[in-house]
């Protein structure tokens, strides 16, 4: 039998045709697949524009499963689980993204830093620290120091704080001598309760030499000196902080007018008090000034009249509730009404107030017990600010 070239020349056009038409076939499926993804991931960041969570976790999710070596899709849809709270949920994205062969040194690094936000966020502090010293020496490596030195803190954990503030400040992330400072203030509070009186002066004293410009170490030396009964070292002490810190001298004016009556300098203290009185009026400075004015007796003014003399100065509810209380009014009968009046509205005048939170309290705090700041708290009180 013959073989007819024919069928050859028949053959070739036909088989051109069905190749052309399978091209086509899989030009236009992969054309297809390429517009929904893109489509997915822009309804996706619509609704996140239009804060519609929900929605942009299920066009993020969609965009996932058609192209799942995506990763900026999968770096998205981990940050949505996370402020969702959905921390396990974000914590298996990441881990996914960490276990990928085929991902870039600065994704795998942005993909750590985000899985120990993950930790973070879920209060997981072990596995966030594990996570977080895996990023020493990559661009993400001062974020994770400042994340490092927050779970430190959180967990009081003073001298794991104390070796990454050190780190940071010598790689010039910022001042972080203050910082120290109050570190080695919460250690030597441990040795007081502990009674180790040598060791808490000690720290005390380093605190003073760390960060010089500190009130709180001079105020808690003072605290300690005059509970060993060293009261005149106690009032040297803070008059000494008065005159390098004086805007932080209404946290010690009552420690200081204590300080005074114990080691018997009344006269020499009411007059340091007075003369910071006039150069900045103080509510805290005004109250120690009159518990010591009768027990100096050297005062230009006397009792309850420094109260009405601070009227002139500034306006002051606080200040006129103080001296009215020892007034007598045209009817005496209505004193206590009045007076629970006026000491009900001056009450709240009286608190501090957080600058980075607005956290009000009734005691000055070092650190924000809202925010978790160190020095946020201002030495005044709010009436005052």
């Amino acid at each position: 039998m013959e073989f007819d070239i024919g069928w050859i020349l028949l053959g070739l056009p036909l088989a051109f045709m069905l190749g052309w038409l399978a091209s086509r076939f899989d030009l236009r499926q992969l054309r297809a697949e390429n517009r929904r993804v893109p489509q997915a991931y822009f309804k996706g960041l619509n609704f996140l524009l239009n804060e519609q969570q929900d929605q942009a976790i299920d066009a993020f999710i969609e965009a996932v499963q058609s192209d799942p070596d995506t990763s900026e899709l999968h770096f998205a849809l981990g940050n949505l689980f996370r402020r969702r709270g959905e921390y396990d949920r974000a914590v298996r994205v990441h881990e996914h993204l960490l276990s990928r062969g085929d991902l870039s040194d600065k994704d795998r690094d942005r993909a750590q830093h985000a899985l120990a936000l993950d930790f973070l966020k879920a209060g997981l502090l072990d596995r966030a620290e594990a996570a977080l010293q895996r990023l020493e020496g990559t661009a993400f490596e001062s974020q994770a120091r400042l994340a490092l030195l927050a779970i430190h803190e959180r967990s009081r954990d003073w001298p794991l704080a104390t070796a990454i503030a050190q780190k940071m400040q010598q790689s010039q992330q910022g001042d972080f001598s203050t910082r120290q400072a109050h570190y080695l203030c919460e250690q030597a509070q441990t040795q007081i309760a502990e009674q180790d009186w040598d060791g808490a002066t000690q720290r005390l004293q380093q605190a003073l030499q760390t960060a010089a410009q500190a009130p709180r170490p001079r105020i808690e030396l003072a605290k300690l000196q005059l509970r060993l009964g060293q009261a005149p070292e106690a009032v040297a002490t803070l008059t000494a902080m008065g005159s390098e810190t004086p805007h932080a001298l209404p946290l010690a004016a009552a420690l200081l007018a204590q300080a005074a009556q114990a080691a018997g300098q009344e006269r020499q203290v009411l007059h340091f008090l007075c003369q910071h009185y006039e150069n900045a009026p103080s509510l805290d400075v005004l109250d120690s000034i009159v518990a010591l004015e009768p027990l100096a007796g050297s005062a230009p003014l006397q009792g309850r009249m420094w109260y009405a003399h601070h009227l002139k100065k500034e306006p002051s509810l606080v200040a006129a509730a103080k001296w009215i209380a020892g007034e007598a009014l045209e009817h005496p009968q209505f004193q206590p009404q009045v007076q629970r009046a006026l000491d009900h509205a001056a009450q709240p005048l009286t608190r501090y107030r957080c600058a980075a939170c607005g956290f009000e309290a009734r005691q000055h705090f070092w650190q924000c017990p809202g925010c978790q700041t160190w020095d946020s708290y201002p030495a005044r009180r709010i009436e005052e600010l």
